[in-house]
């Protein structure tokens, strides 16, 4: 009987084959996106997934003002964050954000974050994901392939 046919193969940083993908996110719900999202960048569509290992893709969104939050979140959802001064809470709204310079793209990796595990290994995933406004992006040097972020479950 060969031994070696059942084993549990366990990949590393060096085995992990990594791909980038582009996303495009005209009307696509924020949570829903986010949650496919972070299952991209955590490898858990692989078949060579482990959970300890930065094993996923390298995420590309584009279009990423286009989302759009269900119900009545978009004027009644807080962010709340903290300047680290005595009275410094801060309150914002996605509607708010999105005036901002880069507030959608605090509203996505706020969401984005809160998917994936907490620690290292989930700071150092959030570094895969790249986030553009707009169609054009800067990411064109890696080949990404687009793919329909709606396949996905």
């Amino acid at each position: 009987m060969n031994t070696l046919s059942y084993k549990t193969i366990s990949i590393n940083k060096e085995t992990a084959k990594k791909e980038w993908v582009v996303i495009d996110a005209t009307d696509q719900v924020v949570g829903r996106l986010c949650t496919k999202v972070a299952k991209l960048l955590r490898g858990k569509y692989k078949p060579t997934f482990t959970p300890h290992v930065d094993c996923g893709d390298n995420v590309i969104i584009i279009n990423a003002s286009k989302v759009v939050f269900t119900g009545k979140k978009e004027t009644d959802k807080v962010y709340t964050r903290y300047t680290g001064y005595p009275g410094g809470q801060r309150f914002d709204t996605p509607a708010k954000l999105r005036q901002k310079k880069d507030g959608v793209d605090r509203i996505l990796r706020h969401a984005v974050k809160g998917m994936l595990p907490k620690g290292p290994l989930g700071r150092h995933l959030l570094d895969n994901l790249y986030i553009f406004e707009g169609t054009e992006h800067d990411m064109q040097a890696q080949k990404p392939k687009a793919i329909d972020i709606n396949q996905y479950k």
